[in-house]
């Protein structure tokens, strides 16, 4: 894997040379836009209305508009002028507990590795935070803007940087009026949703779940590399609109207890 930034955790006194790498990656497929008369990929120019001409690269600069029309310009030099110790630094704040972190929060997933002289403190740091069970709350500056953060043990083997939301950049659900109405809940559709997710209850096992959209997308490609004809599933009927919803409650705890039984290992006599 490729390095993405080099720096160093700061923990106290304790200076921790460390490797950026991103941890995820999306496997969709990409396509690009064609001609359709002649198959050629389009071209996307970057263009000045105002010039009538196409720009290089090292004419375009950075512009925040202030009010409509009107920017401020920064250049390059602007962003690496900031006086923050954030720049090459994830600086440590405090530990907190996984638990108490709502998943919104989270942005994007990168593991650390040590750099040449960090393998001591950083092993340090990782089995003293398995032994606390907590996780660090830092700050870094990533692509030109300082990310909260947050550093926890994966696989007891690493430590993962988890970029994360600041609270103002949370949308508030009162912007949502849909969720203003409470419909009123019988105790009976309660304990039998209740039900129904005990019987779909399993451990989470993420090899189970896979992209089945990506897969018949690259099985229909193969085909057309291949220039075999296509088979194209017969479209079902779709679930009937369900009316009653304790009938379609009860029919689906019916449902998920008959599968589970079939999956359950038979006892010996």
């Amino acid at each position: 894997m490729r390095t993405i930034w080099k720096g160093a955790i700061s923990f106290g006194l304790v200076h921790i040379p460390v490797k950026l790498y991103a941890a995820t990656q999306e496997n969709s497929l990409k396509f690009n836009y064609l001609h359709k008369e002649c198959h050629t990929p389009i071209k996307y120019e970057k263009v000045c209305p105002a010039c009538d001409r196409k720009v290089d690269k090292g004419e375009i600069v950075w512009g925040y508009e202030y009010e409509p029309g009107k920017y401020v310009v920064l250049e390059k030099e602007d962003f690496e002028s900031i006086p923050l110790e954030t720049t090459k630094t994830i600086d440590i704040i405090d530990f907190v507990s996984l638990a108490e972190i709502d998943p919104i929060y989270y942005a994007n997933s990168y593991y650390l590795a040590p750099a040449e002289g960090g393998q001591k403190p950083y092993s340090l740091l990782l089995k003293a935070m398995q032994e606390t069970g907590k996780i660090a709350m830092a700050k870094v500056v990533l692509r030109k803007k300082e990310a909260l953060a947050s550093l926890r043990v994966y696989q007891n083997q690493a430590l993962v940087l988890e970029t994360m939301f600041y609270p103002d950049e949370i949308r508030s659900l009162e912007q949502i009026p849909e969720l203003d109405h409470e419909p009123k809940i019988h105790g009976n559709e309660l304990k039998m949703a209740v039900s129904l997710i005990e019987n779909l209850s399993e451990p989470f096992q993420p090899e189970r779940y896979k992209d089945n959209y990506r897969l018949a997308l690259i099985e229909l490609v193969h085909s057309k590399i291949e220039g075999e004809e296509i088979a194209v599933p017969t479209a079902g009927q779709g679930r009937a609109e369900v009316i009653d919803l304790m009938t379609a409650l009860e029919e689906s705890i019916k449902a998920t207890k008959e599968e589970k039984a079939q999956h359950e290992p038979v006892a010996s006599k």
